[in-house]
């Protein structure tokens, strides 16, 4: 089968390579549509640790299963779906507990670093475990769904955060999964949204989506508008979905007493956080790690029409050209968002 393969840092290869084994429990699934994450593209270069070559990436996928495990149960030949990106065992204490996303010796498709190496879906074929298996509805397009990780990533988010319709929130990082989250605040039917970015056509994009209001980091009037819609409190909420030490510093200036802000973003390993201004305005502050059970109701939203997977959506590409397309998103090519490539 061909494969996009990272054979050295900065470096992507389609090649050919073998096509996967499957274990008595997994599917061999052939690949219809697979989205280029974030994560990937930050990882060619190995900053992150979390792509070491060589390594097949990619976690954002749909296909048809092709071939069935012996012991494999209610999946056939042709059924089309999706799955998650982590990979969990089902006995773990934290999967037991209703946390899979935090199950010690868990894995992440398409990610190789010191723990683990799991081979992705940049490729004709990938193998996946049962039990990450999701169905899609007739209505729902393979593109569609090789959107749903991400979609699923940013309720995740939401799902673990204190709300109500009446909180003001602020979403600082407009890119693909803070448009997820600034969608699904508006279909929760948050009073009000605020988007920071500091592209223009991201802002524009997140008004189409429902931001209330949007601004640039550095604007005067984000803050005055803050406080002018809370009676001088601060936002209620605040989601952070860029990770690195000022977007998280500008969540939590711009959050009142007693608010919360959920980290999605991890770009930077280490920051600095201003800890005597969350110790004496009695902060939360939480991370938000992958997905736990989110997909089933992604797929509702997308399938009943609520959930808008177009968007954010750039281009199609044939995955023979997915190193270009690499090329131009990790040099940050203006008006480039969300990039699905096709085997």
């Amino acid at each position: 089968m061909k494969a996009l393969v990272l054979e050295e840092y900065m470096k992507l290869n389609y090649t050919d390579v073998s096509v996967p084994d499957i274990d008595d429990d997994e599917v061999l699934i052939k690949v219809k549509a697979i989205g280029i994450c974030g994560s990937d593209v930050h990882g060619i270069d190995g900053s992150t640790g979390r792509r070491i070559p060589p390594i097949i990436m990619g976690h954002e996928a749909s296909g048809v299963i092709e071939k069935t495990g012996k012991s494999v149960f209610g999946w056939k030949s042709g059924d089309r779906v999706t799955f998650d990106s982590t990979i969990y065992k089902t006995d773990d204490w934290f999967t037991k507990k209703g946390m899979y996303n935090l199950s010690d010796g868990r894995m992440v498709l398409g990610v190789a670093c010191k723990e683990f190496i799991r081979n992705g879906a940049y490729a004709d074929y990938v193998s996946i475990p049962q039990h990450i298996l999701y169905r899609l509805p007739d209505n729902v397009s393979f593109i569609q769904a090789a959107l749903v990780e991400p979609a699923a990533v940013a309720l995740h988010a939401l799902e673990i955060t204190p709300f109500d319709i009446s909180y003001t929130a602020v979403v600082v990082g407009a890119g693909m999964v803070g448009s997820f989250v600034i969608q699904l605040l508006k279909i929760k039917g948050c009073k009000n949204i605020i988007a920071i970015d500091l592209e223009d056509d991201r802002l524009e994009l997140a008004k189409k989506l429902g931001s209330h209001f949007v601004f640039k980091p550095g604007d005067p009037k984000l803050s005055e508008t803050v406080l002018a819609l809370t009676d001088g409190r601060g936002a209620d909420l605040a989601f952070e979905v860029v990770g690195i030490a000022a977007t998280v510093q500008l969540a939590i200036n711009l959050l009142r007493k007693g608010g919360t802000l959920t980290v999605l973003g991890n770009l930077s390993p280490v920051i600095e956080i201003p800890l005597q201004a969350i110790v004496t305005r009695q902060l939360r502050i939480q991370g938000s790690c992958a997905i736990n059970g989110e997909y089933p109701v992604i797929l509702d939203l997308i399938s009943s029409g609520k959930l808008d997977m177009t968007g954010i959506l750039s281009a199609e590409a044939p995955l023979s050209e997915g190193a270009s397309w690499f090329e131009r998103l990790y040099n940050k090519e203006k008006g480039l968002m969300k990039v699905v490539l096709k085997p």
